[in-house]
Formats: C-alpha cells, structure tokens, sequence
C-alpha cells in the first residue's frame, strides 16, 4: 500500500513537473515571438531597394537606404519592430481613445482628449500639407503597416497577450499619418503646462493676499544667467485682473481633470529640467565646437525617446538625410541629434501660450457665446466615446473663437448663478456674467507646420539653413543651441507666441470683448538668437531667454536659474573645456538652491532639536 501511494504521489509529481515545463517554454515563447528579429532578412513589399540595418551591442539601429521612401518606411518598421505597443497607446492618447482599450476607467480621459481636439487638428495639418511632407509620412506609415501585417495578437507585442485578458476584441489599426501629427500634439501638452499654473494662481489670489503670493511668485532674480544677455531684468507683459471668486469652484474642477492628463502622460513630477550648452572651439581642447544636451522629460517605461540613424547611400537632393539622434516613437527622422554638417540640442522654452477665457454664454441659447454686444453662435462638433465593455458615450464639443469650452467636460455647470456685482478685481467695466463657461486658446490647437520643420531641420547644412527650418517649429516652443563643422555656434528660440492687445496670460480673463484678444506673432525675425557670443558658449536650463531690452514682452514660465548659475559656474572654471569636463557638468549634483534655503531653514531645524 505504502509503495502504491508512493508511486501515485510519483506519477502527481512527474505530471506537475512537466505541466510546469510546459507552461514555462510556453511563457518563453510567448515572450519571445514579439521580439525583433535582428539579423537575417526580411521581405518588406514596397521597398524600392535593398534596405541595410545594423544594429550596435545596445540594439540601437542604424538604417542605410537609397530613396527617402525606402529609409523612411525602414524607419517606421524598425520602430514598430521594438515598441508598437507604445506606438498604439500613443496613439490612443492622441486621438482621444484610451476606452476603447482599455474600458470604462478611461472614459472621462477621452472626454477631456476629444474636447481639445488634438485629432481634429493633426487633420487641418494633413489637409493643409504639401506633397512632399505627406509622402513622407505616408512611406513611414507604410513601414509600421507592413510591420502590422506581418504579426498580431502578442507576436505584436508581449503586452498584447494582456489585452487579450481584458478586451479580447481589440484589434489595432492601420497606422496613418494623422496617428503621427496627433503625437505632436501630445508632446506639445507634455511640455506647455502653464494653464495649470494660470489655474493655481488664480484659486491662490482667492485666499492669499498680494503680498504673500508675491512671496510664491517671485520675480526672476536679476543676478541669475540670460540666455541671449550677460546680465539684465526679464522682460514681462501687463498686468491681468484677477478672478471673481465665483469662478474658483469651475477653476478648480478644470485643474483636477488637467492634473489627470499630466499623471497619463507622466508630465507631473516637480523639479524635471533640461539643460544644454555649446562652447566654442576657442574654449575647448579639441579647438572645436562641443554640443551638449540632456532632455528630462516624465520617466516612461520604455523611455519616450528613440535613439537611431538614419543614412541615405548616397547623400543626394532626392534622399538628403545622413542623422544621428534622438526621435520620439511615431515620429519620422530625429529630433534632436547629429547630422554630416550641424549639431542641435534642445530644452523647453516655457512661454505662455495658452489662455483661458471666460466666455459669457446666451440664458436662452447655451450655443451662444458673446462678443462685444452680440450673441454668436457655437460651432458644435459631434463626437462618440467607444468604450470596451460598454456603451458608447456621446459627446458635443463647444467651440468659440478662442477654442473648446473645455469646462464641460469637468461636470456641469451650475443651472442658476446669480448675477454679481463683483468686478475683476482691479477693475469697475467688467463683471462675472450670470451664464458663463471656460474654454481655451492654445496654439497647439492651431495648425501648424512642426513635421515640416523636423524633416527641414535634419537637412539644414548651416545657421541659416537651421534658423529657417525652425521657423515653421511652431509648437512646443523650445531653446535650440547649434554648432557646426566650420567651428560656428550659435542660440535660437522657437514658437509660436502670441502678442496679446492686454494681459500677460497669467489669469484667466474676460472673452467677450477684444481686450485681451491675440494680435499678432512674434515674428519668426524676431524671435530671440545669438549666433557666435564673444563669450564663447551658450547654455540654457529651462531659465530666462531675453531681457529688459527685449522688444516684445514675454510672458513665461521660465525656472528660476539656479540650474542654469551652475552649468555657467561649471563653464567657466577652466579656459579649455574637454569632452571629460562636459559629462562632468552632465554628472553634477552640487544644488545651486542650497546656499539659499539652507539659511533660511536653518532655524527652524534648530527650534526644532537640531539633527535629531
């Protein structure tokens, strides 16, 4: 009996070893069927060419092709090879479609997504492209679609095996040019968050007096680096009425769901900056130009940028590109990086581009808005929220002139406010309407030209070239530094900013008059730079551009500078900087904040038992 149980027992085993074998090679092979493949060939239909792609012991790829076509469609299957599932979840948040994913959970995400409209506009880009930039993103498309028609479900990507658990329907689509515009709208959010700020702000100025929110908004220090000056005071617009407290509530509900998008996109965490510098030949060992640039965006698992090359054979008018860089998934060429002839690096510019307005609505008519006396009406867009799972959510997006009334998707607005006598503080003419709603002028939400400018920029072989290519950088505004192969370096700004008839953007203001309407651009002339500084370097940190003498005020969210003081500090200590020196500075952790809060904490650490 005893031996009978023994070999029962046995047997039991012997199966729980091989059913644990068998699901353990099934795991592998789950795992493993969405890798890459990585050496061999593949048949790619719709090359024109053999195409070439080598990849360094890090996996990064370098792609040799002989038309733009064939390099740029390698391009968009080599990225689909390594991160579709980014590339779709991307996707999703560009177009407003997280439900259809991932369920119910994600429905007010879309609701918020689809009322900015990042989809509606990447369309008025594509609508208004010329030929060339659309074949281009066509012949990258075309690579992730060929990508998509090699494999599904996990082979895609292991993360698909998941879905498969909570939405076994889903399917992905076909990539098309608008996913990619879409993502540029997404980055743009990513880094132009000052609606946020404007929305503190004005809840603070309910509770604090103006003394104390000076103490919270402190002016840029005037010892503090300047990009384009040695030294000098920032340049600011005029000043904005604050806000009825009546409008604190909507403010706030608008804020929690902006809070929402920046956790999404992991654009919420205090303290990230970019820096970049460029020293002059004359100031290095090498006698040339060293380029420098760390870019901090919101920590992504897998990273949001994409390092490759991308190399026609040979360089000609018809296939120009021969880069090394940095992209973002979804995105043709590099963004930041390398070509034969120029370098660039980039940080955030963090001029205010986005206003809210309080727009006074029709008692009557919801989808009526005034301006200056007269009722108009709203354009309404129809839009439907599909839902894994679940029922489909409509949604109708109000449109004024200034953009969506982004209000409504935070939860109605009261059915009955009372009419008040408050004016915006400041000021006697305008008063809080009975009937109002918030929306948002943002020139994200503008058609722009920025693949243009990406593809334009790969190409430029000098400064000119590279200035002319940023003009059509439209959003998100950004330092660019430069350097050359004939020893040049120089500095340009970017964007779209807008110039405002009154204000400086930093409340929210009235918009049923023109008082506080966009004017007019800064033009793309205008727009500050420094090409070979006697000082022989250009360093930016997300900190001050322009000065006093600036002839176009500025209204910023630009950092303080302490990060900026110590890459000038770091500079400036030798006469001749080498390669070790610039991963010195990329490697510093010396706070420039500390000699000036340590004194002003330090009493009250010592009132409270000193280094217990």
């Amino acid at each position: 009996m005893a031996s009978r149980r023994a070999r029962t027992l046995l047997i039991v085993l012997g199966v729980l070893i091989v059913l644990a074998v068998v699901a353990g090679l099934l795991g592998v092979q789950t795992v493993r069927r969405s890798f890459p493949q990585t050496d061999g060939t593949l048949q790619l239909p719709g090359l024109e060419h053999p195409v070439e792609v080598f990849r360094d012991a890090m996996g990064v790829p370098s792609i040799y092709a002989e038309t733009m076509h064939d390099l740029l469609m390698a391009q968009g299957f080599v990225q689909a090879q390594d991160r579709f599932w980014q590339m779709d979840v991307s996707r999703h948040i560009g177009a407003g479609r997280l439900a259809e994913m991932f369920g119910e959970g994600q429905v007010d995400t879309d609701l918020f997504l689809r009322t900015l409209g990042w989809a509606r506009v990447a369309q008025q880009e594509w609508d208004a492209m010329d030929t060339g930039t659309r074949t281009y993103l066509e012949a990258y498309a075309e690579g992730v679609n060929a990508y998509l028609g090699q494999r599904s479900g996990s082979a895609l990507s292991l993360e698909y095996a998941v879905m498969g658990l909570i939405n076994s329907g889903y399917e992905p689509e076909a990539w098309t040019p608008i996913d990619t515009i879409s993502w540029g709208k997404v980055m743009a959010w990513d880094l132009g968050d000052n609606m946020d700020a404007e929305i503190a702000r004005s809840i603070l100025e309910k509770e604090l007096s103006p003394e104390v929110l000076a103490l919270l908004y402190p002016p840029y220090p005037a010892d503090h680096p300047i990009i384009t000056e040695p030294s000098g005071v920032v340049a600011s617009g005029g000043s904005t009425p604050a806000v009825p407290d009546e409008v604190q509530p909507l403010l706030a509900a608008v804020g929690s769901r902006v809070e929402d998008l920046s956790t999404l996109l992991d654009a919420d965490l205090e303290g990230i900056g970019s820096n970049n510098w460029v020293i002059a030949g004359s100031r290095t060992t090498t006698g040339g130009p060293l380029l420098a640039n760390d870019m901090h965006l919101g920590i992504q698992m897998p990273s949001v940028w994409y390092e490759m090359g991308l190399h026609c054979q040979p360089v000609t008018d018809d296939c120009p590109l021969d880069v090394v860089g940095y992209t973002f998934l979804s995105v043709p060429a590099v963004i930041v990086g390398h070509n034969a002839n120029i370098a660039w690096g980039v940080t955030n510019g963090g001029p205010d581009v986005q206003d809210l307005y309080v727009e006074k609505i029709n008692p009557e008519n919801p989808n009526q808005y005034e301006v200056n006396g007269q009722w108009v009406d709203m354009t309404l867009v129809e839009e439907t929220i599909a839902v894994a799972g679940g029922e489909a959510v409509p949604l109708t997006v109000r449109y004024t002139r200034h953009g969506p009334i982004i209000s409504d998707t935070y939860g109605p607005l009261k059915d009955t406010v009372e009419p008040t006598a408050l004016p915006f503080r400041q000021r006697t003419s305008l008063e809080l309407p009975a009937d109002y709603a918030i929306a948002l002028r943002w020139t994200a939400l503008e058609p722009g030209r920025i693949i243009y400018s990406v593809l334009s920029l790969n190409q430029a072989s000098d400064f000119e070239e590279f200035q002319a290519a940023l003009c059509d950088w439209t959003v998100p505004s950004q330092n660019f530094v430069y350097a050359d192969l004939r020893g040049n370096i120089g500095y340009q700004y970017t964007g779209r900013i807008p110039v405002r008839a009154s204000g400086d953007g930093s409340r929210p203001v009235p918009g049923w008059t023109d008082e506080y309407e966009w004017t007019d651009d800064i033009s793309c002339d205008r727009m500050p730079s420094v090409y070979n500084p006697p000082a022989g370097y250009v360093a930016t940190a997300n900190h001050a551009v322009v000065g006093s003498d600036y002839g176009y005020p500025l209204p910023n969210a630009w950092d303080y500078g302490y990060r900026a003081e110590r890459i000038v500090e770091m500079i400036l200590a030798k006469d001749k900087l080498s390669v070790e020196d610039l991963q010195a500075i990329h490697g510093d952790d010396y706070d420039a904040m500390g000699p000036v809060f340590v004194p002003l904490a330090a009493p009250a650490v010592q009132q409270h038992g000193g280094s217990r």
